[in-house]
């Protein structure tokens, strides 16, 4: 039986090369069939995207999957072997609109 594609996230640590105490986290989403496929995807958007801004292009926009990366930072590396992939859950999904103040 084929795995499902659903929607994951993936979260990358980063941090600042100039000032290595700055971290943060990027977070990638998409559709996939695995956290593994989450991962390579992302990986691979992110890839294009420094590419194109190294080159002076414009970063490519979200995949027909859902896949994207914006963003990018200069100065700031991702920390590969620490991301973690799963299957992306909203948070928002289990709160009643009405305790958002606007």
């Amino acid at each position: 039986m084929p795995n499902r594609r659903e929607f994951f996230e993936v979260d990358v640590p980063i941090h600042d090369t100039a000032n290595p105490a700055l971290k943060g986290l990027h977070v990638f989403t998409g559709v996939a069939d695995s956290p593994a496929t989450a991962l390579r995807r992302a990986h691979e958007v992110y890839d294009a995207a420094l590419a194109a801004r190294t080159a002076g292009l414009e970063v490519p926009g979200r995949q027909p999957d859902g896949w994207g990366a914006s963003g990018v930072r200069p100065g700031w590396e991702m920390e590969w072997t620490a991301a973690k992939a799963g299957r992306w859950h909203n948070p928002l999904s289990c709160t009643p609109r009405s305790d958002f103040a606007l």
